[in-house]
């Protein structure tokens, strides 16, 4: 397993990088083929390389992703290498000790029928392409596992996820001289601020009606105004993240965020953007982390943990057209998108078994 994290590893695959993602998309083709005695379905789309396996009708969904947010040439500062138990590299963690482990797990099947294996190239930058692949496959089947990493250092798994939103609220103000004229103009650097305070202030509310479970977040990011330093702003631009844990609540705050009104005579707003990705709401989840349990007792593992969590995965997507869906399946771990990402090595094989065994009674 470690020769095949290995191989995974040093063939980096940043997202924006499609000559990259080709190269990796063939050493996890090859990978998998060697473990299932099986062909990939190459996709392509739009640039973007993802992979496919279908075994007989498929009634369980395996997903992964070998993309990862680290730029071709990180590993000269951060190498692969495997000491004290400790696995290093680019994505060793998110999510390439998850492949191998899932094809690990396949390959201890007595057969693989039943089983559908969607391995995508863009997860990191939302599943552009691939969404309308995800969610096609997933409304054919029973359940489906996703193997991104476990919640935590313990091997939790991740039994719900916040949906994702994206918006960008545009003020439109009117030039003028800062130093003649200043009256003349329009100030949407104000208004912005104006704006920002009042975005903050939805998440606040969600949260303080005490109606929303998951505590939903809508966080001014990125801000921008202006063009020349003696310019009375005419344009500005606030970003805004927002992650709600029920469709409930992401609708809700779309509705807030389109009613937002200007302080500032004269201004102007328009929102743009909207929802992302889905809630993978509890409910998805539960029967199958029971089952999970189940499976974790049988092999004498230590009792399973089901956490909620805030980022997002292709999970959302495929809970979103009502497939049930367990995520968190893959490696254990820390520091997913840092110089410090690691995978705990002797949690590998325990987190194998355990698939394989998940897959096994949900076939039955």
């Amino acid at each position: 397993m470690l020769a095949d994290l290995e191989a995974l590893v040093v063939c980096e695959s940043f997202s924006a990088d499609h000559e990259a993602l080709a190269r990796s998309a063939a050493v996890v083709g090859a990978l998998g083929a060697r473990m299932l005695g099986a062909e990939p379905e190459t996709i392509v789309l739009d640039g973007v390389t993802h992979l496919r396996w279908t075994f007989g009708r498929p009634r369980v969904l395996l997903m992964g992703h070998h993309d990862t947010v680290w730029p071709v040439g990180s590993l000269e500062t951060c190498p692969w290498s495997v000491v004290d138990g400790i696995a290093r590299g680019p994505g060793v963690l998110d999510m390439k000790a998850g492949l191998v482990q899932m094809f690990h797990a396949l390959a201890a099947l007595p057969s693989p029928h039943g089983v559908c294996v969607l391995v995508s190239g863009d997860e990191e930058v939302g599943s552009p392409t691939s969404r309308g692949l995800i969610e096609a496959t997933a409304r054919e089947c029973a359940a489906a596992f996703v193997l991104e990493a476990a919640a935590d250092e313990q091997g939790a798994l991740k039994t719900a996820r916040k949906g994702t939103s994206r918006y960008e609220v545009v003020v439109h103000g009117k030039a003028a001289h800062a130093g003649l004229e200043p009256e003349k103009g329009v100030n949407a650097a104000i208004e912005a601020a104006h704006q920002v305070l009042a975005i903050a202030g939805l998440g606040a509310l969600m949260g303080a009606t005490g109606s929303v479970p998951g505590a939903p977040t809508v966080t001014p990011t990125l801000l921008s105004a202006g063009t020349t330093l003696n310019t009375v702003p005419a344009l500005a631009k606030v970003s805004v993240d927002v992650r709600a844990g029920t469709q409930a609540a992401q609708d809700r705050i779309d509705v807030l965020l389109r009613e937002l009104t200007p302080r500032t005579h004269g201004a102007r707003l328009s929102v743009l953007g909207g929802r992302k990705r889905p809630p993978m709401e509890p409910e998805s989840s539960a029967e199958l982390f029971d089952l999970a349990c189940q499976c974790a007792s049988e092999l004498s593992q230590e009792p399973l943990r089901g956490v909620a969590v805030g980022g997002a995965s292709d999970g959302n997507y495929t809970a979103g057209t009502g497939c049930p869906t367990l995520d968190g399946l893959g490696a254990v771990g820390g520091g997913a998108h840092t110089d410090t990402e690691f995978v705990a090595v002797a949690q590998m094989v325990p987190r194998t078994r355990l698939l394989a065994r998940l897959i096994t009674r949900t076939l039955r």
